[in-house]
């Protein structure tokens, strides 16, 4: 059995030829124009002896030349080794040596950081070209080949290269287009979610043109600029972070005009608080629907579905995938727990990756019994539906009390102050650890903290209210819109 990510856009071209697969900045691409070009691109890469087995990094922003290589590597039978836009030189060399890249794509604004690294491995850098006679074909794959090294943002050290196999992605986005979305060649979805990242590859991209849907791709994420889109080029379908939300509705806020055609919004990432959920699909008159996954499942691994979806859980497991939750406290065996008891997600299915390249002990501690163990902390109901209740990493310990972070933010959230929030352990002598929330509040309003550790002290118990509060000008933000906890431990020791 033969099997390509590449023919995703593939048979795309075949059914949609005249069709716009692309927008960036107002051109046009159509299916049967940006498969030529990705194979115009894999016939530059073959004439430099890349073909089936090698790995090709790409560090590209989000414009149309991303597709083009991503395709274009799938499409010679090589490995696509996404790099992080933010990564610099140094990190960037790390990737490359560690995954062992024949080359890597990039082009400006990147190419500075990308000549750097490379020079420092000593492989060569390759601009996106489309002058080459295109392939007549992509090159066949097993479905068990690896397609995509994705690395880990190295949160407990060194980043990891988890390996997706072409069954892995080509199955996550038909799921994710046809059963979770409902995507059609009449959709029009809006990319700003970094291609780089699995959310943004798998679920915008690569389920966008497996449907024959227009990918609308903005480099930079900008609330006001994101409203824009929507309502000018017809969005149907939009996906993002919480952040991403937030900077939508604050746009909102300021301005009148609504988009016409917006029928859904998809949240992925991190926990999307109930708050912003109700504010957002009020004022935007739609459904968000919230999803769960992480790099290692390709991502999705569970949703809500619009016709059956229950706000506050990432919803029940996609087709041909079981979700659990474990005993956190076993490292070898998997031990299930009753439906309402907190514990380890577990996952397993067609969307678990193949393992951590060269790393056979990282790869023995996530895939044990069958099961990827997910360090996510969370809670099943009877019908399946899954509610993340925290990172087991993020689990604040206060005097002996188990505190989760996401139920402080929760309610925080609802403080008519709080613009935005983010809970964190702060290291305690006598408690192990002090609950603190680092807030930024809504624009021309004030309050103290003592302020809101008298307004949250009156609506959580008294082992999770936040004793310190800080006030910050802003959150710090990965390129995707997480909310970065470690930079937040710094800023507010």
């Amino acid at each position: 059995m033969q099997l390509s990510v590449a023919t995703i856009l593939q048979e795309s071209a075949t059914c949609h030829p005249d069709r716009t697969a692309v927008v960036e900045d107002g051109s046009r691409i159509t299916y049967h124009e940006l498969w030529q070009e990705a194979l115009r691109f894999a016939a530059a890469l073959r004439a430099r002896g890349i073909g089936p087995g090698d790995r090709v990094a790409v560090l590209l922003p989000n414009t149309a030349d991303f597709p083009r290589a991503y395709y274009a590597v799938l499409a010679v039978g090589a490995t696509v080794v996404p790099v992080h836009a933010l990564l610099v030189a140094d990190e960037i060399a790390f990737v490359l040596r560690h995954s062992d890249c024949r080359a890597i794509v990039s082009g400006e604004p990147l190419r500075p950081a990308a000549e750097a690294a490379a020079a420092a491995v000593g492989i060569e850098v390759i601009g996106v070209s489309t002058g080459h006679e295109p392939l007549e074909r992509a090159a066949p794959r097993r479905p068990d080949d690896t397609a995509v090294i994705l690395y880990t943002s190295g949160t407990t050290g060194q980043p990891k290269g988890a390996l997706l196999t072409h069954f892995n992605l080509v199955m996550n986005a038909g799921i994710c287009a046809q059963d979770l979305m409902g995507l059609t060649a009449d959709d029009v979805v809006l990319g700003c979610l970094p291609l780089f990242h699995s959310f943004g590859q798998s679920c915008a991209m690569n389920a966008a043109l497996r449907a024959g849907a227009t990918l609308v791709l903005a480099p930079r994420f900008s609330g006001p600029g994101a409203l824009e889109l929507l309502i000018t080029e017809g969005v149907t379908v939009f996906m993002g972070v919480p952040t991403m939300y937030h900077a939508l509705a604050e746009a909102a806020a300021h301005d009148p005009r609504r988009p016409a055609a917006l029928r859904m919004g998809i949240s992925g990432g991190a926990a999307l608080p109930g708050a912003l959920l109700e504010r957002f699909e009020a004022t935007f008159d739609m459904q968000i629907l919230e999803g769960y996954g992480l790099t290692e499942t390709s991502p999705a691994a569970t949703f809500n579905r619009r016709e059956h979806r229950r706000p506050g859980t990432v919803g029940q497991p996609v087709w041909g995938v079981e979700a659990g939750v474990a005993d956190a406290g076993t490292d070898r065996r998997i031990v299930l727990l009753q439906d309402g008891e907190v514990g380890e997600v577990v996952l397993r299915g067609h969307n678990i990756f193949a393992g951590y390249l060269e790393d056979p002990e990282a790869t023995s501690a996530a895939l044990v019994d069958g099961w990827f163990r997910t360090g996510d902390l969370g809670k099943r109901d009877a019908d399946g539906f899954l509610t993340i209740v925290d990172r087991k990493k993020d689990l604040i310990i206060r005097g002996g009390f188990n505190v989760y972070p996401r139920e402080v933010e929760e309610v925080l959230a609802r403080h008519p102050a709080i613009d935005q929030v983010s809970v964190i352990g702060l290291p305690d002598e006598s408690r192990g650890e002090e609950i603190c929330a680092a807030v930024v509040l809504r624009p021309g309003v004030t309050a103290t903290p003592e302020e809101i550790v008298a307004w949250s002290r009156d609506r959580l118990g008294k082992h999770k209210y936040p004793r310190v509060v800080r006030l910050l000008g802003e959150l710090p933000l990965g390129p995707s819109g997480k909310i970065l906890k470690r930079e937040l431990q710094e800023v507010c020791a």
